[in-house]
């Protein structure tokens, strides 16, 4: 016998039985083999193809205060984070403090008080704003991931070459909202993150290139920094005392287009008196001690010296 199809939107995103039952699916069609259930009271299509805001919906709305947080916020919010997005499959969802945590399958639970400044509803579904969010990521990512996405929300540039970078959130905005917290996991390190956030990176592998330089104790490396000419040669990092530039190549780079604009940025570098060390995927596998190295070599060649700033 043939199953009758799903009513309206049954058909293309997870939904509760409530809905399902509301929306004129009969209990017997609710029990067929071509939904799955990820978690009770939960169904979904097989088969189908949907955006994580939809998988994640019919969750809050059988939790009574629920929003979605943490890790899962993070994605609805485009961070970048250290992990795939599809390898990431447990939904993080966050109730009122004093009341019991979530409790399903495929449910990592918290229990938080969420002043509601620090709510915000995607396509109706309620998700910690991003400043919130990072400050919970706290609580789950090491200290460079976590300055990798404090880089990300504050990016912002205008550049001769590329459309304006907005910031999702201002630095400014973003060091207010941590100082006026207190008694939450994870403040500490959030704090920390911010102390060396940097505005004008591009990329979480930027980040953590910075960060390599400065635990090395090399001298500062400056984001967003322009070289003087015409036109403008703006590296992913700048020591402008000793004329030394970093490059993250990551995989953008590989297109032709790319490379002729790479060219022409590596020859003006050079013209003006700077030296450019190009830092690959591979170097950073190969380490920290490794990609410093390469960095430092460079620094010498333009005068620096051990202990000097």
């Amino acid at each position: 016998m043939q199953r009758p199809p799903l009513p309206g939107f049954l058909a293309w995103r997870s939904f509760t039985y409530s809905e399902g039952i509301a929306a004129g699916a009969t209990p017997s069609r609710m029990r067929a083999k071509d939904l799955s259930v990820p978690s009770r009271q939960i169904r979904v299509p097989q088969g189908i193809g949907q955006k994580l805001l939809d998988r994640v919906r019919p969750y809050t709305e059988l939790s009574a205060g629920g929003v979605i947080s943490h890790v899962t916020a993070a994605q609805l919010h485009g961070f970048p984070l250290p992990w795939f997005n599809d390898e990431i499959t447990s939904v993080h969802l966050s109730r009122p403090a004093g009341s019991v945590q979530p409790r399903r399958k495929h449910v990592i639970g918290h229990s938080m008080a969420l002043p509601p400044e620090d709510i915000m509803h995607l396509g109706g579904v309620p998700v910690t704003t991003p400043a919130r969010t990072f400050l919970d990521l706290a609580t789950v990512l090491d200290l460079d991931d976590l300055v990798a996405v404090a880089d990300f929300l504050v990016c912002e540039h205008e550049r001769h070459f590329e459309a304006r970078k907005v910031p999702i959130l201002a630095a400014a905005v973003l060091r207010t909202f941590i100082a006026d917290k207190h008694g939450i996991p994870g403040l500490g390190k959030a704090r920390a993150a911010l102390e060396l956030m940097r505005v004008g990176v591009d990329s979480p592998p930027e980040t953590k290139l910075r960060l390599m330089l400065q635990r090395a104790g090399l001298p500062e490396f400056t984001t967003n920094y322009a070289i003087a000419g015409n036109p403008l040669v703006w590296p992913d990092l700048a020591c402008e005392k000793y004329k030394t530039s970093a490059q993250y190549e990551g995989e953008i780079h590989q297109t032709t287009k790319k490379q002729l604009f790479d060219r022409n940025r590596d020859e003006r570098t050079a013209a003006r008196g700077w030296l450019q060390v190009k830092v690959y995927s591979a170097d950073m596998r190969q380490g920290e001690v490794h990609v410093v190295a390469m960095v430092e070599a460079a620094l010498r060649r333009q005068g620096w010296r051990p202990g000097q700033t």
